[in-house]
């Protein structure tokens, strides 16, 4: 059965708001997942709780979504409301975030025609169906954050250019699909292989753009990790997260997770593509950062996530009661080596109390933490965050910069009021 969006001839800004591309095909599965446009329209005017220097950022509804927090229309970039966060460690499908990079994105895509290229450096090219990518090997699963290498850019200090985003641009969820290593091993890699690229369905509007590709060396794809995922909390992907599959690399930015992947090409040499040799690179040193103003000697490919760790069950702002525990609530994650101690602060790091961590599903996932706390005093109160992992990595107390506002982990400050 085809899925379609509408293909509305120069939409105004505003009726992009509204309608966030409201499918027209009845027969469609996502048909009946598009809300009405004065739905829309209310959602379009509430808010979410962050304001850049924009202004405050509206909530719309896109298909298959619940209102989501409007970065950009063209391509679509929306983030999840922080709230969802605190309602468990699995991101549900109709609030994980989205984003594309070229605007030139897939409207409309045929599961029945759709197949997927495997050439370059193999003994046997292969054209693969989905049915037949299922069929290839014993199906498999992991749960895995999928986090935007700029997420909390807009939180950077000195600003840095790009998407200012909040803390929305990553989700966890459980992937199914087939390791990316039984499809290599079935087209048969060739000795003098070096790393393995991989291109979506997005598209460049202008011909001097460059197209998306991303590239894993060769033994990382053959490393039993990386996978090609159908499924997304038990059901299809929706189609803004990449329907009908998508490259899944736990622990690894969401900048190689490549939506609607329709190529794979093994290569034998490093791949010099613009958003591998060029975007979605850092400085190359131990804290992936530089002094504002300054110029990295080297830089290298954004790869894996940093440990990380949010407080979710208060915002900025909330007056919390004296003398009565509370308690505190929040996830933490990192690039897979996995999470084993989150501490709470509220002395503004002082000292610092470990938290209870909720169930292990997985080195990649999200990991619940809580914290019961009497607060004895009043006043302005910071809740600081800091989670550490297995080998001994920690969140800095300082944010360390880079002039693209990527990889983001300082420790979260939570400003309260005790009263």
């Amino acid at each position: 059965m085809k899925f379609s969006f509408v293909d509305s001839s120069q939409p105004s800004r505003r009726r992009v708001l509204r309608d966030a591309f409201t499918l027209a095909l009845a027969a469609s599965p996502l048909a009946s997942l598009a809300r009405a446009a004065d739905e829309s329209a209310a959602a379009s005017e509430s808010v979410e709780d962050v304001t850049f220097a924009a202004g405050p950022r509206p909530l719309v509804q896109y298909p298959q979504k619940r209102p989501l927090t409007l970065v950009t229309t063209r391509p679509p970039h929306l983030e999840t409301p922080f709230p969802v966060f605190n309602e468990g460690p699995i991101t549900p499908n109709d609030a994980f975030f989205v984003r594309y990079h070229l605007a030139n994105f897939p409207t409309s895509i045929d599961p029945d025609s759709y197949r997927l290229t495997i050439k370059g450096l193999v003994d046997t090219p292969l054209s693969l169906s989905l049915a037949e990518l299922k069929a290839l090997a014993a199906p498999v699963e992991v749960v895995a954050v999928n986090q935007c290498s700029g997420n909390s850019r807009g939180f950077s200090m000195p600003r840095v250019f790009g998407a200012q985003l909040g803390n929305g641009s990553m989700g966890n969820a459980r992937w199914v699909g087939v390791p990316l290593k039984a499809v290599l091993e079935k087209a048969g890699v060739k000795a003098e292989a070096r790393q393995v690229t991989f291109r979506g369905l997005d598209k460049p509007v202008l011909p001097s753009t460059p197209e998306f590709i991303k590239a894993l060396d060769i033994s990382h794809a053959m490393d039993g990790e990386p996978m090609i995922a159908w499924s997304m909390n038990g059901t299809d992907l929706p189609f803004l997260n990449g329907y009908p599959i998508r490259l899944v690399v736990p622990g690894y930015f969401g900048t190689y997770w490549v939506k609607h992947l329709s190529e794979i090409e093994v290569v034998d040499h490093t791949y010099d593509g613009f958003f591998m040799a060029k975007g979605y690179r850092v400085p190359d040193n131990d804290c992936f950062c530089i002094a504002p103003g300054t110029t990295a000697a080297k830089t290298q490919p954004i790869s894996r996530l940093p440990v990380r760790s949010f407080i979710t069950s208060v915002k900025h702002g909330d007056v919390l009661p004296l003398n009565k525990s509370v308690v505190l609530k929040g996830i933490a994650f990192d690039g897979g080596v996995g999470v084993n101690k989150v501490e709470v602060s509220i002395d503004g790091g002082k000292t610092w109390r470990e938290s209870t961590l909720g169930q292990d599903l997985g080195r990649y996932s999200f990991r619940e933490w809580t914290l019961p706390i009497t607060f004895t005093g009043k006043g302005a109160t910071p809740l600081m965050v800091r989670a550490s992992n297995s080998a001994g990595e920690t969140q800095p107390l300082q944010a360390d910069w880079n002039p693209a506002g990527y990889r983001r982990h300082v420790v979260e400050t939570t400003h309260v009021t005790v009263a």
